[in-house]
């Protein structure tokens, strides 16, 4: 099986445009795809009004099933395989898996 990896305009930590040497930086996107899927609220994308997890919202909730159920959706969605996708004992959220 081929996997892709996806090269888009790249945005820097503050999210505004990574600029080097004068040009916009072109560089490996499926991580920042990722983040802004999992922030972005439904209706945040108006082609796209469905995509969107909202991460923010969950953040006063005990129960986080809802939560990664929705995320695998969204990011299916979007063209990823998802393997696996849970929270580390740490608290970070583990995506185990690849655009095709």
């Amino acid at each position: 099986m081929e996997f892709c990896l996806m090269t888009d305009i790249f945005l820097n930590k503050t999210g505004d445009l990574d600029i080097q040497n004068g040009d916009i930086v072109i560089d490996y996107s499926d991580n920042q795809h990722q983040e802004h899927i999992l922030l972005a609220n439904k209706g945040d994308y108006k082609e796209f009004p469905e995509l969107g997890v909202g991460i923010n919202n969950m953040l006063n909730e005990d129960d986080f099933l809802p939560f990664l159920i929705e995320a695998k959706k969204n990011l299916q969605y979007d063209g990823m395989k998802i393997n696996n996708i849970k929270f580390e004992e740490n608290g970070n959220l583990n995506i185990n898996g690849d655009y095709q």
